[in-house]
């Protein structure tokens, strides 16, 4: 966390992503680094970019910024991308940025709302 703000970064800016990113942008005490996709038009790339917020469609730019990373919002819903973070930050020695699981994404916008909110991908296993 640098000048008092904890720096994010979105992977995946669909249905899941997309609300979480509104309230994280919305936050003063939160900069957004940036948000990847495979799709350019996702609701959440679209935001972003309305919010001048860096988007990508290869999520490892972002990863890559290391230890700048305070935490890396994985909502995906693909355990492939879950293990190729994993991989990387054991590899890169980051012992600093935290990988943040789906299931605390939508206890968060839960919380937030109220209720329990509908996830998009289903029940989401973290292997």
């Amino acid at each position: 966390m640098k000048n008092g703000k904890i720096n994010i970064v979105v992977i995946g800016g669909g249905e899941t992503g997309s609300p979480l990113l509104k309230q994280l942008a919305e936050a003063p005490f939160v900069t957004v680094l940036g948000v990847a996709d495979l799709q350019e038009d996702a609701p959440g790339i679209v935001f972003a970019r309305n919010q001048n917020i860096p988007t990508t469609t290869n999520f490892m730019d972002l990863v890559a910024r290391g230890e700048e990373v305070d935490i890396i919002i994985e909502v995906t819903g693909v355990p492939a991308v879950r293990e190729q973070l994993r991989t990387f930050m054991q590899e890169s020695n980051n012992n600093h940025t935290i990988i943040m699981h789906e299931m605390i994404a939508v206890l968060m916008m839960s919380l937030s709302r109220g209720s329990l909110i509908d996830m998009k991908h289903g029940e989401v296993e973290y292997n």
